[in-house]
């Protein structure tokens, strides 16, 4: 099986160089004709980032249909983990593909979707029974994580946290932070939704145990213990800008949700399958989730999603009641197992940490030279910096998008994919392969560090 981190290697057979490369105006002529075809059917609701138009994609590179070369700080956000076009991946999904695409899991089960599920009992936090169900994508697993707890405890309330994104379907519409353009005009939205403080250090200053108290108040206050099936929580927030709680801030929710009989889901969907230099983020807390949801990474590219928990509370769910046409499909399925028998090496763990010394030390350079950049925060190949108005790091630390863009428009033109994210859009978020190569990342470092001299030129 390929090595994960040895994306060179791979690409031989791939035929993409693992090279920046730009050869034409950014978008190209041929991304340029496919924009105008795709106006004509795609609605403007389904909006991309950069109209560049990829016709191959392997290791950290993703080539368009002009024959330019871009390094990839997306991951797809954060789906092609293990690189783009795993050799790993492509091969257990071919010879799926030739045995078996499709019985439905419900009706004729098959022998890849109980591997998933036992893998993911083995990997994910605590040592105790538990069960899975698997769908098609993450908010699918929100929705299944929030129906399970409110099965299991018969009660209804569902709280999250400040800033969380929890996806676009209309459960997790209204479990969103930031409204727009996620939820505008799409009401009316599920009820027994209510939204508690997280824990923000770069704004509140508060440590974990304050947060804790000022979130486990307000919950006590608003909706109260005895209504609440389940706390929903993202140990560190993705679209919201990769905030990392103050220690101890999660640990506490998690004592007075089982304290209260609340069910604790941790919403892995971004954060885990070795994206932060373990299994699952909720590791670097001390957490042991009553639920993890998973989805992006797990199956290398391919679409699929699960809930894993404790046993007691997966199998409240009567026989029917979860499940799905695709949930579990045998080809995304054999794609999963082909990730976590790369990851069980060891080596993407490694690899996400030095993605992470890498960017915390450059991007850390570029901070003490230019105030615009008020925080570099993260872990492991999750990495993010929140830019503020310049002079105002001290103080208001108030948000700049326009900076944010301005460096994401110059990252684009010199063949550099980065996502912004956060509420305010002023977060750049840096999300690579754990195949990326060293070479690559001070290559994207380098681009980054002249968008922001550009920015007082």
């Amino acid at each position: 099986m390929t090595d994960i981190i040895d994306a060179p290697a791979a690409a031989a057979a791939n035929t993409l160089t693992q090279e920046r490369k730009v050869v034409t105006a950014i978008p190209g002529p041929k991304s340029v004709e496919l924009q105008q075809r795709r106006l004509a059917v795609v609605p403007p609701g389904v909006s991309s980032a950069l109209p560049v138009y990829i016709a191959k994609a392997h290791g950290a590179i993703i080539a368009d249909v002009d024959g330019n070369q871009f390094i990839d700080l997306g991951a797809g956000i954060g789906v092609t983990t293990i690189g783009h076009t795993d050799q790993g991946v492509v091969d257990a999904a071919a010879a799926q593909l030739g045995d078996v695409t499709h019985t439905l899991f419900t009706i004729t089960p098959y022998e890849e979707y109980v591997r998933v599920a036992e893998l993911l009992a083995a990997h994910t936090p605590g040592d105790f029974a538990k069960r899975t169900v698997l769908v098609n994508s993450g908010a699918e697993a929100v929705e299944n994580g929030v129906k399970i707890a409110r099965k299991h405890t018969g009660r209804n309330g569902v709280a999250v946290l400040d800033h969380a994104y929890h996806g676009r379907t209309n459960l997790t519409m209204a479990m969103n932070f930031k409204a727009a353009p996620y939820a505008t005009g799409f009401g009316p939205l599920a009820g027994d939704v209510y939204r508690a403080p997280n824990s923000y250090p770069y704004h509140d200053g508060l440590s974990g145990t304050e947060a804790a108290a000022r979130t486990i108040g307000y919950l006590e206050k608003t909706v109260g213990a005895a209504d609440l099936a389940c706390l929903v929580v993202e140990p560190i927030q993705g679209e919201g800008g990769f905030v990392v709680p103050a220690d101890g801030f999660l640990p506490a929710l998690q004592e007075w949700c089982t304290a209260n009989g609340v069910v604790f889901i941790a919403d892995e969907i971004q954060s885990g399958m070795a994206r932060t230099g373990a299994w699952f983020a909720s590791e670097h807390f001390g957490l042991v989730p009553d639920l993890v949801l998973s989805a992006k990474g797990i199956a290398g590219g391919l679409p699929l999603a699960g809930v894993t928990g404790r046993a007691e509370i997966m199998d409240s769910a009567q026989p029917g009641g979860l499940g799905g046409t695709f949930g579990g499909n045998p080809v995304a399925a054999a794609a999963a197992v082909a990730v976590f028998e790369q990851l069980e090496s060891g080596e993407g763990f490694a690899a996400a940490r030095r993605i992470e010394s890498t960017l915390v030390s450059g991007l850390t350079a570029l901070q003490e030279r230019y105030d615009v950049i008020g925080e570099v925060r993260g872990i492991g190949a999750m990495v993010a910096i929140e830019l503020v108005q310049p002079g105002t790091a001290a103080t208001t630390k108030a948000p700049n998008a326009e900076a944010v863009n301005a460096i994401v428009a110059h990252a684009a033109q010199n063949g550099v994919l980065v996502l912004t994210a956060g509420t305010y859009g002023n977060v750049l978020r840096f999300l690579p392969s754990l195949a990326i190569s060293e070479e690559l990342l001070l290559d994207a470092l380098a681009v980054i560090e002249e968008g922001f001299a550009r920015l007082g030129a």
